[in-house]
């Protein structure tokens, strides 16, 4: 791989933008405003507020959302899901694993899905 290749994918690793331009396109799927580049100024503009604690940051899902993905990952009622299960789920909604410290004998409660 050449140097300049590698510098590249260090730098968007590093600016975690692979990860913000999926959540990006998420976002206008779910919302589909009409004026696109509007919408995303909008979003891009608290995401810097949220980093500045002026603001909350823009999600994709509400609880209830969340609450019923996790219902349909634990489909026997069990009350927790595998760490497997869980890493997709994060994946699923455009979210880092990178950082994640998880033993895949690990349960994951509602409560700590939330989180």
């Amino acid at each position: 791989m050449a140097a300049g290749e590698e510098q590249s994918r260090e730098y968007l690793r590093r600016h975690r933008l692979p990860e913000l331009l999926h959540r990006l396109g998420a976002l206008l799927l779910f919302h589909r405003p009409e004026r696109p580049r509007e919408f995303l100024i909008q979003v891009l503009e608290r995401v810097k507020a949220g980093r500045r604690a002026e603001g909350e940051y823009p999600f994709l899902m509400d609880e209830a959302n969340v609450e019923a993905m996790f219902s349909l990952l634990d489909v026997l009622g069990q009350g927790s899901i595998r760490a497997a299960q869980y890493r997709e789920a994060l994946k699923t909604l455009g979210l880092s694993t990178e950082d994640l410290e998880l033993k895949d004998d690990v349960e994951i409660t509602l409560h700590e899905f939330k989180e």
